[in-house]
């Protein structure tokens, strides 16, 4: 490791191809760090490598000590900063976020003061013009308005720079070592002027500012790392000091202090830190190195990343080239000039997390706080998982270009949880559970890894861990500590949920009950699959059917997801704008989130022609026009995840040219240059990889699969190379939004998706475009194989309501039975390929949901006598379920167990249709 800056520029510039002439240079020089740094979009702009540990970029102030201009501390409208901080994460969505760490300013006056005194940062601060920025991939520069100048490259874990001060002006350096962005526990600053060096530490953690990590609003917030610096400068100290709270120690070379975790006045004026002083005019260039391990740490990693003779340009060089090779994964050809910087640089802010937490040595602080190794095969340990956001885009980029850093990042993940006593949180910062979000996001993850080819981590332990969180309770699920944003049960009310099928609102200790069934049904889904390819048959079994349980929070009677009580009932007076019972996001958002069964959720909601109108109003107001920058709490809300994916449904329901419309509205429109070009919050890379798929025409198909959803590409070529050297190549032939034809490797393809092997394996997608909508890979709806044939059942309750009534195709009469065994089956007049059966219980028809079968049974056959078990059903509360089938088949016989969610005899079955 002692040779890492020359490792890093191995890879070199990565070749262009001769189409692909915009590129100019290199895949960096179409990157523009500024890019959502204003709007809401709270990324960051300063200087780091692919994954990295260290980020050197401003903290801004609005004149609050406390208080930063952006929840990652640097925000384009605000142009006055406190100092230069370490540590970052790109994109959180609350604020203050998290990090921020150990920030540095370079100050022009004197120091007599206490920083820590000026509480509104007039005094110990800057401003700045943007005219005097300069951002690029692994560097960044800034010239000061008090006359400093700085220019700093990044590695992994050590940056290089240097400050340049005026002549005739006081030049000092600030360490505000307890000022990270949510306070600190406690802070040491240690001053050599023998050596020319400042080291220390913070001890520091907390999340999204005010929140409380399963504590108190302003007490008990977690603390879950050290972070330790080292900085090393060519010039002498010409004056050094300290201070803590608000007094001075001029000449001090040592002090400690936290600020604590509250915020505005109860913080202000406390913490700790230390300066030193250099001559006027001096050119110092300091090379800094931090560790989550030790001091001992920085001082390895700043040896093995910064070998003798590194210079500012040569890590600058060397890191550009690191970017150059990951953002080479993929080579875009065609396209304007604007297209190609958003899209690099979109593809830049999803590479730049997870980011790694182990030292060089491959020592890192665990869940546990205590020091481990890395596993055998493991090269890093990562962190940063916001996995509610990240597991619907992001995870699956890393998974296609990055399989090894997807491998590593699952095992550090594993290692985690088996550091936390076996619980995988949902939203892991550094070192620490922060419990952000809801659902169990690293199940989907996980899964999804493995579906894609993952395969360089322990993923027989990690399943088996991730299924006894999924199946046993869990004492942390009983609290409310946290709730609503941070609920500590990662499974809350777990022993409930598998009882009712869904997480009761009034008794879920959880932020809502309808957005936590949602999220864990999908987990349980991808759970199940993954289960399915590791062999382990019970598990896939259990899980197979919690997967469905999504259905019991949808409401037949409005039309939506909605959240209920433990009796049963549905949770105030609704109204699709409702939050009640979700998580960020409204009714109208959430109904959407089925990725992993969209003909089950359109034939809850009536059919593919009902759900693609709802789908049309969804992204239109009353007048047709576009909503795709969001329209309100019913409209589609391109900010957020739980509807991130839901342009991509009309594929699934047969109308594949209104996918690539939608896609290429957002593409064209949401999604631009300048430091508002997101649509919102990156979340750790989310919307950024959501628009790098969207520009490829690809989009993952569902959690736990590789499966790829198609849309037509925005550039006329795209190579993708992978770091195992799988080649995927996606050409846009001619102009247009739509797509007339696909050839894939030769083979006309009219599929609306590409199997899992396309992107383990590669090949080529010609894609021929059109400017108008065309009917490739549209489809229309199945044919009943069920109606009007003749049907049989037990004896019928009344002389109107015989089994005829259930294959009629009308909602306006019943097949009803009251016998002990209680069963219809159609005749289908010859045995045909049979995919799914659709049952339509009470309450489509009108009657009250209480009598929805609850238990039953489906089942096939070719000859009447002899049959195969095609579903079994229990705990049942929607009107319709719709169940996928692999048969072929003359009959086809439902069996009902038990009738309805009360004690009524009576089963109610409105219609059976077979496809």
């Amino acid at each position: 490791m002692a040779v890492l800056v020359a490792a890093l520029a191995l890879g070199g510039p990565v070749a262009v191809p001769v189409e692909a002439e915009a590129l100019a240079v290199s895949p960096s020089d179409h990157v523009d760090p500024l890019i959502g740094s204003s709007g809401g979009g709270n990324t960051f702009p300063g200087a780091t490598a692919p994954f990295g540990m260290m980020s050197w970029s401003p903290t801004s102030t609005t004149g609050d000590q406390t208080n930063t201009g952006a929840a990652n501390g640097y925000s384009y409208n605000t142009t006055r900063l406190r100092g230069f901080a370490l540590t970052h994460v790109n994109g959180a969505g609350c604020h203050p976020g998290a990090a921020g760490d150990l920030p540095i300013f370079p100050h022009t006056g004197d120091v007599t003061t206490s920083p820590t005194a000026d509480t509104t940062d007039a005094v110990y601060a800057s401003n700045f013009s943007h005219a005097d920025e300069s951002a690029t991939p692994g560097r960044y520069k800034l010239n000061l308005a008090n006359g400093t100048s700085t220019d700093f490259a990044a590695t992994t874990r050590t940056a290089i720079g240097t400050i340049g001060f005026p002549s005739g002006k006081p030049a000092n350096l600030l360490f505000r070592t307890s000022n990270s962005l949510n306070g600190s526990e406690d802070a040491e600053t240690r001053i050599d002027t023998v050596n020319r060096k400042v080291t220390g530490s913070v001890l520091t953690g907390a999340f999204c500012g005010r929140r409380a990590n399963g504590g108190t609003p302003n007490n008990n917030r977690k603390t879950y790392y050290r972070l330790y610096f080292t900085a090393t400068f060519d010039q002498p100290f010409a004056g050094n000091g300290t201070w803590k709270d608000s007094t001075l120690q001029p000449g001090g070379t040592y002090q400690t202090g936290g600020e604590g975790y509250l915020t505005g006045a109860d913080r202000l004026g406390k913490g700790s830190g230390g300066y030193v002083t250099f001559a006027p005019g001096a050119q110092v260039t300091m090379r800094i190195a931090i560790s989550y391990v030790s001091l001992a740490g920085a001082e390895r990693n700043l040896a093995a990343e910064q070998p003798s003779g590194t210079t500012v340009d040569s890590m600058a060089t060397a890191t550009r080239a690191a970017w150059d090779t990951r953002l080479g994964r993929v080579q875009t050809g065609g396209g304007t000039t604007d297209q190609q910087k958003i899209f690099y640089t979109a593809l830049y802010h999803s590479l730049q997390q997870p980011n790694v937490i182990s030292d060089t040595d491959g020592q890192y602080r665990g869940m546990d706080q205590v020091m481990h190794a890395l596993e055998p095969g493991q090269t890093e340990q990562y962190s940063n998982f916001s996995g509610w956001d990240q597991y619907r885009a992001q995870i699956q980029l890393l998974a296609l270009l990055e399989p090894k850093v997807a491998g590593d990042f699952a095992q550090s993940l594993y290692n985690f949880a088996k550091q936390n006593g076996g619980v995988w949180d949902r939203w892991v910062h550094i070192s620490g559970a922060t419990h952000v979000m809801t659902g169990d996001p690293s199940a989907v993850t996980l899964a999804t890894f493995y579906a894609m080819g993952v395969r360089n981590f322990d993923y027989d332990g990690a399943f088996d861990s991730l299924y006894k969180q999924a199946t046993v309770p869990h004492p942390d699920g009983l609290s409310d500590a946290g709730c609503p944003g941070q609920c500590v049960g990662q499974r809350p009310n777990l022993a409930q949920y598998v009882q009712s099928h869904y997480s009761a609102n009034d008794v879920c200790h959880c932020w809502g009950g309808a957005a936590e069934t949602l999220e864990d049904s999908l987990a349980d889904y991808s759970l199940a699959q993954w289960a399915t390819a590791l062999g382990k048959t019970s598990e896939a079994n259990v899980m197979a059917d919690r997967g469905t349980w999504w259905r019991n929070v949808y409401n037949p009677a409005t039309g939506y997801m909605q959240a209920r009580n433990l009796d049963g009932s549905w949770v105030g007076s609704f109204t699709p704008s409702t939050q009640t019972g979700f998580a960020q996001g409204s009714a109208a958002a959430y109904t959407w989130m089925v990725p992993q069964d969209v003909p089950g959720l359109a034939g809850l909601m009536g059919g593919k022609a009902t759900t693609i109108a709802r789908l049309d109003d969804f992204f239109h107001d009353a007048n047709g026009n576009w909503l795709v920058r969001g329209g309100g709490a019913r409209k589609y809300d391109p900010t957020n995840e739980p509807d991130i994916h839901a342009p991509w449904l009309y594929n699934e329901l047969g109308k594949p040219w209104k996918t690539q419309e939608t896609v290429r509205r957002l593409v064209d429109t949401v999604y631009t240059t300048g430091p508002s070009g997101l649509p919102g919050n990156d979340d750790l890379g989310t919307m950024s990889a959501w628009y790098v798929w969207g520009a490829l025409g690809l989009f993952p198909h569902k959690p736990a699969s590789g499966d790829m959803i198609l849309s037509s590409p925005l550039f006329p070529s795209a190579t993708v190379t992978n770091s195992e050297g799988v080649v995927l190549k996606i050409n846009g032939i001619g102009s247009g939004t739509y797509v007339q034809s696909v050839n894939r490797s030769g083979t006309a393809h009219t599929d609306w998706k590409v199997a899992s092997s396309f992107i383990q394996s590669g090949g080529t997608l010609d894609v021929t475009l059109s400017s108008v909508p065309t009917s490739w890979a549209v489809t229309t709806p199945q044919s009943n194989l069920a109606l009007n044939r003749p049907a049989t059942g037990s004896a019928a309750c009344a002389t109107a309501e015989t089994p005829s009534n259930a294959v009629n195709g009308s909602l306006s009469d019943k097949f009803c039975t009251l016998t002990s065994s209680k069963w219809l089956q159609v005749d289908l007049g010859a045995s045909k390929p049979v995919t799914s059966v659709v049952v339509k219980h009470a309450a489509l028809g009108g009657e009250t949901a209480d009598w929805n079968t609850r238990a039953f049974t489906i089942r096939t056959s070719t000859d009447g006598t002899t049959w195969t078990t095609a579903a079994t059903v229990t705990g049942n509360t929607a009107a319709t379920t719709t169940h996928p089938v692999s048969a072929t088949a003359r009959y086809v016989r439902i069996e009902v167990t038990t009738p309805t969610q009360t004690t009524s005899p009576a089963a109610r079955l409105y219609e059976l249709e077979v496809y």
